[in-house]
């Protein structure tokens, strides 16, 4: 028997039955999957730049869109899904985060793991830029992530309000405090 390719289903609508055990939501499975598409790889770039680890910045945003698709038929306004999705990348990245300081903490790490850099990163752009990675990390999470959202993400200050679950004009004073300290921390690193 020939496969049928419109037929074929994506990892994200397997792993979704998997995870649900309902194969009849196929409404939701579509939806879901359209909003996946479309918005999968921004979200593990948000995630990335919040972890700083592409394997957890995936399973993150995996996890986020299979518990859109578990609540899917709950949501009040279907049209605001990716705005659920993306608050709860954010607060995946935050519960992680947070396990990750607890774990490092009872092991008594003094500081975080440096990674092991092959040749081709010791470039002076692929530097420049992990330093400002880095620098851009050390910052409080609040600006932290008002900064990714309204930058990385190119999100309005509004758009930004609503992920964080804050006030325009506190995403506005983030975002000013993150710059302000982002500069200090690279002047004196220079």
């Amino acid at each position: 028997m020939e496969a049928n390719p419109t037929e074929s289903v994506t990892p994200l609508g397997a792993t979704m039955r998997a995870a649900t055990g309902r194969p009849d939501a196929v409404t939701a499975e579509r939806a879901v999957t359209q909003l996946y598409e479309a918005h999968a790889l921004g979200m593990i770039r948000l995630a990335h730049i919040m972890l700083g680890d592409r394997q957890s910045a995936e399973d993150v945003v995996q996890e986020a869109f299979c518990g859109l698709y578990r609540r899917w038929s709950h949501l009040s306004d279907q049209g605001s899904a990716v705005h659920y999705v993306r608050s709860a990348v954010l607060n995946r990245c935050r519960s992680l985060l947070r396990r990750r300081a607890t774990a490092q903490a009872l092991r008594g790490a003094a500081g975080r793991l440096e990674t092991v850099r092959s040749a081709e990163s010791a470039m002076l752009t692929r530097e420049a830029r992990d330093e400002i990675m880095r620098s851009v990390r050390r910052l409080p999470r609040r600006q932290r992530e008002a900064l990714i959202l309204r930058f990385y993400l190119d999100l309005s200050a509004e758009e930004t309000a609503t992920a964080m679950g804050i006030s325009a004009s506190s995403v506005r004073s983030a975002t000013h405090r993150a710059l302000a300290s982002l500069g200090r921390m690279l002047q004196e690193q220079s």
